[in-house]
C-alpha cells in the first residue's frame, strides 16, 4: 500500500486524495521528528517560566487573559477539545476526514506547533487505523481554522467522543482499544495545535479539484455529443479562432472539442449548404464558459498548492524559539476559491442543462421527434429528465452566492471577522456532485439523439462514449423507468470511465 512520507517537502494534491480516498497510509519522516523535538523543547521551557504564553499557560480567544497555572494546563487542554467538540448534524463524509487529518499530522510534522513527538505519532497511529472520527456538518465557521470539526478528531485521541469503525458508530474507546491505541493525555500547547488551522476546507477544496478534473473533460466530451446531435458546427473550435483570445481554458476546451468530434460522419453529413448561419450560444459558446471554468480551477490549485506548502497554527514555533501569535489560520484564501469555483460549477450546470433543452424542443431539434420519445404522446421520453436537470441546476445557482462574504463575528468579538471556509466547502461537494448528475442526463440524452440520427453515424471518441453507455442503459425505445439509467449514466460519469473511452479513440 502507497505511503506518504510526511517531512520537508510540500504535500502533493494528489497525495491528499490517496489518503482521502485511497487509504494510503502515513508516516513521520525523521526529519519531522527531529523538527517536532525541537520545538517542543522550546515550549517547555516556556512552560517553566512565570510568562504568560497564549496557548501554553493562558487562557484561549476571549479568555485569554487568564494565567493558568502549571497543575491546571493537562485539564486545560482537555477541556478545550471536549468544549470545542460541539459539532452537530450529520456526519461528514470519511474522505473529508482522513483529509483534514493528514493536513493537520502534517502541520504537526513542520516543527512549528510545539506538540510532543508521541503526540504526532498517536495522531498519524489514528490516521493509519481503520477508524474514522465522527465529525458533524455544522460548527466551523473557519474563523481560528476549523475548529469544532478537527476538534472531534483530537477528542478521539483522548479516548471520547466516536468514530466510524467500518460502517459502524462507536464509543471512540472501546474502538481504541480493539485497534490496540492508548488515549493520551494533552500537554501545553498541544490542544490548539490540534484544532486551530483549515484543514477542513483545504481537503475539500483539493478532493473538488480532482473531481473537477474529471467533470471538465466529461462537460467538453457531453457537448461534443450534443453538437453532433443537434448537427452542430465544429468549425467555430478551430485553433486559428482561439488564437484571438489566447484564454488557456478556452483552448484547452476547445482542444477537446475538435479532438471528440474529429472524424464524425454526422459532422460532415452537414458541413456544406445545410443553411444555417451560427449555432445558438450553448453549442457555440461551449469553450468560452467550460474554459473559464478551467481557468478558476487552475486558480483554485496554486492556492491549494501553496496551503498545502504551509504550517497552519496559532500561536506557532519560530525556528529561534520564539512563540508568536499571528493571523494565518484565517481561512479567506481558501474559502475565496472554494465560492468562486461553485461559480464555475454552476454555470457549466447551466450550459449543459440548455443544451439538453434543445433536444427535447422539436423546434430546434432539428428533425428529432419531441422529448425523444418514441411514440410521442404516448411516451414522454426525456421530457422530465430535463426537469431533473433544471430543478439541480436551479439549487447550483443558489450555492454559488458566495459564503466567504457572511461573516458572522463570534467568541465576544475576539473573532470579529471570519471567513466561512468550511460552508463554502460543504456547498462546493454538494454542487460538484449536482454537476456531475447534470452532465449524466446531457450525456443520456445526447447519446439518444446521435442514435436516431441513424444510418448516420458518430465519430470515434462519442461513439466509443456511446458504446460504453451501451453497455447498462439501452438506447432509444418506449418509456421505461428512468431513474436508474441516469444513475447508470452519473456512475461512469463520476469514475473516469466514459472519458477514458473517449479519450481512447480521439
Amino acid at each position: 500500500m502507497l505511503e506518504i512520507s510526511l517531512g520537508a517537502d510540500p504535500l502533493q494534491l494528489a497525495d491528499v486524495v490517496a489518503v482521502a480516498r485511497g487509504g494510503a497510509r502515513v508516516r513521520l519522516a525523521p526529519e519531522a521528528a527531529d523538527a517536532i523535538t525541537v520545538s517542543r523543547r522550546f515550549i517547555d521551557a516556556l512552560a517553566a517560566t512565570d510568562d504568560g504564553v497564549y496557548g501554553v499557560s493562558t487562557g484561549f480567544g476571549a479568555l485569554a487573559t487568564r494565567r493558568i497555572p502549571a497543575s491546571e494546563r493537562t485539564r486545560l487542554q482537555r477541556s478545550l477539545i471536549r468544549s470545542h467538540a460541539a459539532g452537530n448534524g450529520p456526519s461528514v463524509e470519511p474522505e473529508v476526514v482522513r483529509a483534514l487529518m493528514l493536513l493537520r499530522l502534517k502541520t504537526l510534522a513542520s516543527g512549528h506547533s510545539g506538540v510532543r513527538l508521541e503526540t504526532a505519532q498517536a495522531y498519524a497511529a489514528l490516521l493509519n487505523s481503520p477508524l474514522v472520527p465522527v465529525v458533524h456538518e455544522y460548527g466551523s465557521l473557519g474563523c481560528s481554522g476549523d475548529l469544532a470539526p478537527l476538534a472531534h478528531c483530537a477528542l478521539v485521541l483522548l479516548g471520547e467522543g466516536e468514530v466510524w469503525d467500518g460502517g459502524t458508530v462507536r464509543p471512540a474507546a472501546e474502538a481504541l482499544a480493539d485497534q490496540g491505541l492508548a488515549p493520551i493525555e494533552l500537554a501545553e500547547k498541544e490542544g490548539l495545535a490540534l484544532i486551530n488551522g483549515t484543514d477542513g476546507m483545504l481537503g475539500m477544496l483539493v478532493l473538488a479539484l480532482a473531481d473537477l478534473a474529471n467533470l471538465l473533460d466529461v462537460a467538453d466530451l457531453a457537448a461534443a455529443m450534443s453538437i453532433e446531435g443537434q448537427l452542430g458546427t465544429d468549425r467555430v473550435f478551430s485553433a486559428e479562432l482561439m488564437a484571438l483570445r489566447p484564454q488557456v481554458g478556452q483552448g484547452t476546451s476547445a482542444g477537446n472539442l475538435r479532438r471528440f468530434l474529429a472524424g464524425s460522419p454526422i459532422v460532415a453529413s452537414h458541413r456544406h449548404g445545410d443553411g444555417v448561419v451560427q449555432d445558438a450560444y450553448s453549442l457555440r459558446c461551449t469553450p468560452q464558459v467550460h474554459g473559464s471554468a478551467r481557468d478558476a480551477v487552475d486558480y483554485a490549485a496554486v492556492i491549494a498548492e501553496l496551503e498545502l506548502a504551509s504550517a497552519i497554527d496559532n500561536p506557532s514555533v519560530l525556528d529561534d524559539g520564539r512563540v508568536e501569535s499571528h493571523g494565518n489560520f484565517h481561512g479567506a484564501p481558501v474559502a475565496h476559491v472554494l465560492d468562486f469555483l461553485a461559480i464555475g460549477v454552476a454555470d457549466v450546470a447551466g450550459i449543459s442543462e440548455r443544451r439538453t433543452d434543445r433536444f427535447l424542443d422539436v423546434n430546434r431539434n432539428r428533425g428529432l421527434p419531441p422529448f425523444l420519445a418514441d411514440d410521442p404522446g404516448i411516451d414522454s421520453g426525456l421530457m422530465i429528465a430535463q426537469y431533473t436537470q433544471a430543478g439541480i441546476v436551479s439549487t447550483l445557482k443558489r450555492l454559488a452566492v458566495p459564503a466567504s462574504v457572511d461573516s458572522i463575528p463570534s467568541s465576544a468579538l475576539q473573532e470579529d471577522h471570519v471567513s466561512m471556509g468550511w460552508s463554502a466547502a460543504r456547498k462546493l461537494r454538494t454542487a460538484v456532485d449536482g454537476l456531475a448528475r447534470v452532465l449524466a442526463i446531457e450525456v443520456l440524452t445526447a447519446a439518444r439523439a446521435i442514435d436516431l440520427r441513424a444510418p448516420l453515424r458518430p465519430g470515434p471518441a462519442t461513439g466509443a462514449a456511446i458504446a460504453l453507455l451501451r453497455d447498462s442503459v439501452p438506447g432509444p425505445g418506449g418509456d421505461r423507468f428512468l431513474a436508474p439509467e441516469i444513475e447508470a449514466t452519473y456512475d461512469l460519469v463520476t469514475s473516469g470511465a466514459l472519458v477514458a473511452a473517449a479519450k481512447e479513440k480521439a
